[in-house]
């Protein structure tokens, strides 16, 4: 049955996360408590300052009871695998606490990391959803036309230009368009420019403005190897022997490509659009920091180099999140679509 196929996905993507989670937790709760450590001496210090007229002796006491109050309130007197745990469950139920950087927080003042990654992931959402968007459409315009022709001039001409661009790296070419557009031609503001320096744009048109040059590099680097694929998906399908049962019926070649041919390749480009897209959701490191896009890799950079433990947390786990809801999203519609799937592996 299809819904105990879908529970058991549902339950065996929680089951994951949270076993990640706890992979996560170990591997950074050493850094995190080294800064915890760090706090407590600094909170320890400050309070033993402001106190006078005390003996060195008491002073002594004074220092080890805040320290031990201290230690309590942070938890760090638990057992180690106590202290794990507590923080896999925090991350699981997206409790993420402040950012231990004052430099590091919303646009609101608020230190909270969940509303500071609250502000980059619409940035992150927008620019790769968008350029998805328009990869999509045209790999899959470009895949059908090379496809109806395979092995003619236009089928030759854009398989060289993929294997040429695919490996190109997003930031050598992002900084070529910087280059061309932004301080050659002066179509598209700076990266890292602000609003202020645009009286009379409002803060939305601004933000679709500094959105189109990463958009443009990333369609120009995307496309084309989704139309490969495409054009292969749909190759293999154009030799079945429904298509040609089909054309033998007389079907017009176009309710055949865009009927049949589309339906049975639903799956597979359903597969494509959707990884691509969840591979995209953490936003890039290299490619967000060049442009100075206000993401959640640009984010995740300057958490790592403030080592701001609590806002790496956060951003790994939303990430994790999203990509594991993508993947469960993926085998649903999947199992959905193609009716040679049979649920608990019966023929």
């Amino acid at each position: 049955m299809y819904k105990w196929y879908a529970l058991n996905r549902i339950i065996r993507g929680v089951v994951i996360f949270c076993l990640l989670m706890f992979i996560t937790s170990v591997l950074n709760n050493s850094v995190n408590e080294k800064i915890q450590h760090s706090a407590i001496n600094e909170y320890v210090k400050a309070y033993t300052m402001r106190l006078t007229n005390v003996s060195a002796a008491q002073l002594e006491s004074i220092r080890r009871d805040v320290y031990d109050q201290q230690i309590k309130q942070y938890k760090l007197d638990r057992p180690l695998i106590e202290r794990i745990l507590e923080q896999t469950f925090r991350a699981i139920t997206f409790q993420f606490g402040d950012s231990n950087n004052p430099a590091l927080k919303a646009s609101t003042g608020s230190l909270r990391v969940i509303d500071i990654i609250g502000e980059a992931l619409p940035n992150t959402l927008l620019l790769f959803t968008t350029s998805s968007a328009f990869i999509l459409i045209i790999s899959i315009s470009l895949g059908l036309v090379k496809a109806r022709k395979p092995g003619g001039r236009l089928d030759r001409s854009t398989s060289l230009v993929t294997l040429i661009v695919y490996g190109m790296p997003s930031w050598w070419l992002g900084m070529m368009l910087i280059m061309l557009f932004v301080y050659k031609f002066k179509l598209f503001p700076s990266p890292g420019s602000s609003i202020e320096s645009f009286p009379g744009l409002s803060r939305g048109i601004f933000l679709l403005w500094q959105l189109i040059l990463p958009m443009m590099t990333l369609v120009l680097l995307g496309f084309w190897g989704g139309a490969y694929t495409i054009r292969n998906v749909v190759l293999g399908i154009l030799q079945e022997d429904f298509i040609m049962s089909a054309r033998a019926r007389g079907i017009p070649e176009r309710k055949i490509l865009f009927g049949h041919t589309m339906r049975t390749a639903a799956p597979p480009l359903v597969t494509m659009v959707l990884l691509t897209l969840l591979g995209s959701i953490g936003g890039g490191l290299i490619f967000e920091g060049i442009f100075n896009w206000p993401g959640l890799g640009r984010l995740y950079w300057i958490a790592l180099e403030m080592n701001n433990t609590p806002v790496l947390m956060g951003n790994l786990a939303i990430t994790i999140g999203i990509y594991q809801v993508g993947l469960m999203i993926l085998d649903l519609i999947y199992g959905f679509l193609d009716p040679r799937i049979k649920v608990g592996g019966k023929a």
